[in-house]
């Protein structure tokens, strides 16, 4: 269990299940790759997979736009805790 300002909070509070809360305009929705085990799995095929090959690009990109939303979902949840 975690605090949040007295409240008790019963779930986990992974970046995914904070930022609805926080940050409503974000979402994975949609992305090929939305969640960190599917990441695992993907980075796992990409490096099986022969290099230069439209499966391994695919892959690749997926991977990089995961991360991407990653980061950027870190800064902007970063920003509303600091503006609180």
């Amino acid at each position: 269990m975690a605090s949040n300002r007295g409240k008790v909070v019963h779930q986990p509070l992974s970046l995914k299940s904070v930022l609805p809360a926080l940050v409503p305009d974000m979402s994975y929705d949609g992305m090929e790759v939305a969640e960190g085990n599917e990441a695992g799995l993907a980075w796992e095929k990409m490096v099986r997979t022969e290099p230069g090959s439209d499966e391994r690009r695919n892959l690749r990109n997926a991977l990089l736009a995961y991360c991407k939303q990653d980061t950027l979902a870190m800064v902007r949840l970063l920003e509303v805790l600091r503006a609180a």
